[in-house]
């Protein structure tokens, strides 16, 4: 292993993060035609676990819809969701009131602070075509200090999100999208105020990357020492850092106080970056609520069950938005974000 690389580990699911990140969960499905309904045709259910359908047939998975393909509402509380949409479109609606429809390029970023509780379902809008979906979802960590914060929900339009377009000394390219951070000339929108990622100093970096087919790309060190850089390669066929060839499919833990050189093969590669500051601070959690003790998880239910964070003030447990609508937002103040489709 060479001083640049740390570690390399084949990715799971979902995949394993560091320190100030929880985990990573990356969803390529290859989604059918759908119905009037926005929902999965009866003939492609048959065969499925429905309600917890994560294994891969057909090219797809139902998660835990019935009808329709997601996660219907469900709580969180003591840490962030960043759901990053590379193709496809995802309905959010959570008890705050808040909804939204977003798309290619575009990401939310929920901090459920003290308790939230939203569902993220995949509505299949076309009827005569298949609807491809791939996106991650990011749970970032909160510090004990703000892990009670009134919950949040902000939309970073892929309008607003700052692509920076890389050329090697052979004219190849590399596109990056700049979600968190600071990237060579390029800033993030801000982030949530309460987040890990709000504070400079913390030096959080989120990064979609595509290498073009034989480019090389040239990441510069980070500019906080004691920070954690991972890279996941999650498409492609190969590339090499450190004169070491790494297959695709497989996280590379970095040394963050080195440049990195990646220099790609004959295929185009997509790899996601994750860098932070670690929080370090102890872990308790347990299924969708992250404290630091137990004590605190156990109340997180408790309260859970007393409140249910708010209620669900949505008429269907797999609430989708109307097929007419195109990207929005709407926040639980009433304000309205539309974007053109």
């Amino acid at each position: 292993m060479s001083v640049t690389i740390k570690s390399i580990d084949r990715l799971g699911f979902p995949w394993e993060t560091q320190d100030p990140f929880l985990f990573c969960a990356y969803h390529r499905d290859e989604y059918p035609a759908g119905t009037e309904e926005m929902s999965m045709p009866k003939k492609e259910l048959e065969g499925r676990r429905i309600g917890q359908d994560f294994i891969l047939k057909d090219g797809f998975r139902m998660y835990h819809g019935n009808h329709i393909p997601g996660f219907p509402y469900h709580p969180h509380r003591g840490f962030e969701t960043l759901t990053i949409n590379k193709e496809g479109f995802v309905d959010h609606s959570d008890s705050l009131g808040a909804a939204g429809r977003f798309g290619k390029g575009d990401v939310q970023w929920m901090t459920a602070g003290k308790g939230v509780q939203h569902s993220e379902m995949f509505p299949m809008l076309n009827q005569n075509k298949p609807n491809p979906l791939e996106i991650f979802q990011v749970w970032l960590n909160l510090p004990a200090k703000s892990k009670l914060v009134d919950p949040h929900f902000t939309m970073l339009w892929k309008e607003n999100i700052t692509q920076v377009l890389d050329t090697d000394h052979e004219g190849k390219t590399s596109t990056i999208d700049v979600v968190a951070g600071h990237y060579k000339d390029a800033n993030s929108p801000t982030p949530p105020p309460d987040s890990w990622a709000a504070d400079p100093n913390n030096d959080v970096l989120i990064l979609t990357i595509k290498i073009n087919a034989g480019a090389t790309l040239n990441i510069d060190r980070a500019t906080t020492k004691g920070v954690n850089r991972s890279l996941f390669y999650y498409k492609g066929d190969s590339i090499t850092i450190a004169d070491q060839t790494i297959d695709f499919d497989h996280k590379i833990n970095v040394d963050p106080e080195v440049d990195i050189e990646i220099k790609n093969g004959n295929e185009d590669s997509y790899l996601l970056l994750l860098q932070g500051k670690p929080i370090n601070e102890p872990i308790a959690k347990h299924g969708p609520f992250v404290m630091n003790t137990q004590e605190e998880i156990q109340n997180a239910f408790a309260e859970y069950r007393k409140t249910e964070f708010g209620g669900w003030p949505w008429p269907q447990r797999e609430q989708v938005h109307g097929k007419e609508k195109g990207r929005f937002a709407l926040h639980a103040d009433g304000r309205e974000e539309v974007k053109e489709a």
